[in-house]
Parts: structure tokens; C-alpha cells; sequence
């Protein structure tokens, strides 16, 4: 069975006065993550493993930093737009291992927690999500929160696979309301080019 591997980073600032998000969590922490949207480095960075595996872009294609329709936007948004993106192309999950970078607060205390709130926004098994986390010693950002992400992926080839799949999307249909008529009408862009269109720009 063919498999890809898809690679994903993004880091955000902290910033008073900005309620935490991390994985889908509202931690409790005196400051949250800067961004456009809702600032959670680890779902963003699952979301570029995804899109980078089966090479749709990144988020910044699909939802660009100047955009005011994502501002302050649920990130569980942009992780249904990859599993989207990911059905599309014919392939499901079969692991994700992410590892995020920050001095506080600590996560090895939620990290269970954590894992299964990703599974289940990903539909998959809480065996198949892991999470670690490391401190940024001597590096000097103490004030930074940042994430490495790899999914590995693999062909669906059974149709009653493509139909589970296919399941999990539509459980998640109140989240991807608008995200429908975006991807119709990036794939339509694509379509006339002949090739994806990438933007760096990220969601920061």
C-alpha cells in the first residue's frame, strides 16, 4: 500500500490578555498564542502535515493572515479543511507524532487529554496521536511556543474505507459550513492552472 509523509511546523508569540489554545484546549495560562486566528501552534501544525502529505499546500493557501473571515478563527476549522484535502486525494491517517516546543505551562499533565481531543477531531484512534513536549533551553524564546509535526498517511483502496472517511467529515459538518464553498472554489482555481497554487504566508 502506498504511504506519504507529511511535515509541519508553526510558532506563535505569547500575548497577554489572550485565552490559550492548544490542540482544541482552552488551557489555563496568564497568556495565549498570538495569531490571526485562535493562535493553536499544534493543530496548524497538523494541519500543514496533512496538506504537505498529499502536497495541497499549506494553510496560508487556503486561509491567508489578510483574510477577516478567519480572524480569531477556531482552528479545528483549518484540521477539517486538511482531512478534506486528504479524503480528496484518496489517503487516510495513520499516525500523527507532533512535538511542541514552549517553556510554560507544562503539558505532560494534559498531554492524555490532549491526545484524545486531536483523535477525535481527526477520527481516528488515541494510539494513533502522540504528543510530546520539550523546553526551549538556552535558545532564548521562553516567550515563543512552537511545533514540529509529521503525519504519516497511507492509499485508501477498499471503498467501505473511503465510506468511513467519509463519515468522519460529515460528523464535522457544523464546523465546515464555509469551508465547502472555499475548497469548490480553490480546486476550481486550480483546475484553470494546471498546477496548486502555494503561498508561504501563514496564518500568523
Amino acid at each position: 500500500m502506498e504511504t506519504r509523509i507529511g511535515f509541519g511546523y508553526d510558532s506563535h508569540v505569547f500575548e497577554p490578555g489572550v485565552p490559550l489554545r492548544i490542540g482544541g484546549l482552552t488551557l489555563d495560562h496568564p497568556e495565549g498564542l498570538a495569531g490571526h486566528s485562535d493562535g493553536d501552534v499544534l493543530l496548524h501544525a497538523i494541519t500543514d502535515a496533512l496538506l504537505g502529505a498529499v502536497a495541497a499546500g499549506d494553510i496560508g493557501s487556503f486561509f491567508p493572515s489578510g483574510d477577516p473571515r478567519w480572524k480569531d478563527a477556531d482552528s479545528v476549522i483549518f484540521l477539517s479543511l486538511a482531512l478534506e484535502e486528504l479524503q480528496h486525494a484518496g489517503y487516510r491517517i495513520v499516525n500523527i507524532d507532533t512535538t511542541l516546543i514552549l517553556a510554560a505551562p507544562k503539558i505532560a499533565p494534559i498531554a492524555g487529554e490532549m491526545r484524545a481531543r486531536v483523535a477525535d477531531q481527526l477520527g481516528i484512534d488515541i494510539d494513533q496521536v502522540s504528543i510530546k513536549a520539550k523546553t526551549p533551553e538556552g535558545l532564548g524564546l521562553d516567550h515563543v511556543a512552537q511545533c514540529h509535526a509529521v503525519a504519516l498517511v497511507e492509499r485508501v483502496q477498499e471503498p467501505d474505507d473511503l465510506k468511513t472517511m467519509s463519515a468522519v467529515i460529515e460528523s464535522q459538518r457544523p464546523l465546515e459550513d464555509v469551508v465547502e464553498d472555499l475548497l469548490s472554489s480553490v480546486h476550481g482555481a486550480h483546475k484553470k492552472r494546471g498546477v496548486t497554487v502555494y503561498d508561504t504566508e501563514d496564518i500568523t
